[in-house]
């Protein structure tokens, strides 16, 4: 029996899922699991035997990876699951950045005890005038499970679309338009595109990433869209760039003091993945996730843990270790079965930076003895038993 707690509400869609081998508990020291949405979790104490967390979301900002990653927690996310949601958002964005759709509403509202607020709106209409987007220049930064969902409706509105992704996947490439122009160079997308949209995840690497160095290599009159993360943006700098007439318009899905209100920003009560189709997504791919590590050992979508799949274990046990990355761990953990007898029928072994897993599955159930002594190596943080 594993017992799960919410931090957040979670769509009853997901929770459905669970079968009877799972309870909900409202106390988070009796959870083997926690689903989470955007609950800040750095200040928590996490019970020594919590197993997994999984966010119902993309962004995993609200969790101390580290931590977890030290205790044998995994993290898991769900990649992919809001990008529909996502994707029409920005495209929405696009549009009333240019046209000022929002202006006009306001006048209307404005105006709406003028008995000839029709006849007038023809007069005051020139002022909310905007642009097309079709046969303009679209940069994709960042060409994800959202990144490729943008490029691809941008084409079929007519726009030139280009993507740029060093590290672009498998997935994502088979499912790209041919017609987007796939650049090598972040600054060909500065220097070329009238649109500019991120999609990227936020990290070291990537904070600040569009600040005044990339700004000012950019089309005067660009338009800046961020549905990923503000800290990606430069804001200040931006606000510099509108003043100056460099930037046209700004979108964001990040409200904050320095663009709520601004003049030329567009700015959203991050709405990206509001929708009941996106919740419902992420809902049933969290508890999905969280359902076959628990069950089966096995990790998919972590994002503090390496990718580890050995299917449903039909031996007589599975045994689960989290380590450090370093060398000669395989020899130990292999010597401590063989010092007792136990042989290994099947084992996999998956690295993420520092931090490592493996899974072997032995004919023997696994005794107190055997997970004692690999407990006691050293670099080993956590030995789980799954079968």
């Amino acid at each position: 029996m594993f017992k799960y707690h919410c931090l957040n509400p979670i769509a009853g869609v997901g929770l459905e899922k669970f079968t009877d081998r799972y309870v909900k508990t409202e106390k988070i020291e009796e959870a083997d699991g926690i689903l989470v949405r955007s609950a800040a979790m750095h200040d928590l104490e996490l019970p020594g035997n919590l197993l997994a967390i999984a966010r119902a979301g993309a962004g995993v900002n609200n969790i101390p990876l580290d931590k977890c990653a030290q205790k044998g927690i995994v993290v898991f996310n769900t990649p992919g699951a809001n990008a529909n949601g996502v994707k029409e958002l920005v495209i929405a964005g696009m549009l009333l950045a240019s046209r000022d759709v929002v202006g006009g509403i306001e006048w209307v509202k404005e105006n709406q005890l003028d008995e000839n607020v029709g006849k007038n709106a023809e007069k005051a209409k020139k002022n909310f005038s905007g642009t097309e987007i079709e046969g303009k220049k679209l940069g994709i930064v960042g060409l994800g499970a959202i990144g490729v969902r943008v490029a691809n409706v941008a084409k079929h509105l007519g726009m030139e679309v280009y993507g740029y992704d060093p590290y672009v996947s498998v997935d994502a490439a088979w499912n790209l338009s041919r017609d987007v122009k796939h650049v090598l160079n972040v600054e060909e997308i500065y220097e070329e595109c009238d649109y500019i949209t991120i999609h990227v995840p936020l990290m070291d690497a990537t904070k600040g990433m569009i600040g005044q160095e990339a700004i000012d290599k950019m089309k005067d009159g660009v338009i800046l869209l961020n549905f990923a993360r503000d800290l990606l943006v430069e804001e200040q700098a931006v606000l510099a760039g509108i003043r100056s007439g460099k930037i046209r318009k700004y979108v964001s899905d990040f409200p904050n003091a320095v663009t709520a209100g601004q003049n030329g920003c567009i700015v959203i009560p991050h709405l990206g993945a509001s929708t009941e189709e996106s919740e419902d997504n992420c809902a049933v791919m969290a508890v999905k996730e969280l359902k076959n590590y628990l069950e089966n050992g096995n990790i998919i979508n972590s994002v503090n843990y390496p990718q580890c799949d050995m299917g449903i274990c039909a031996q007589a046990g599975r045994v689960a270790i989290f380590h450090k990355n370093k060398a000669n761990m395989i020899t130990k953990f292999t010597a401590c079965f063989g010092d007792i007898g136990i042989n290994i029928s099947d084992m996999t072994n998956k690295s993420k930076g520092d931090v490592a897993y493996t899974m072997l599955d032995i004919e023997t159930p696994a005794s107190a003895e055997i997970i004692g002594k690999l407990q006691s190596i050293d670099g080993v943080f956590r030995v789980r038993v799954v079968k």
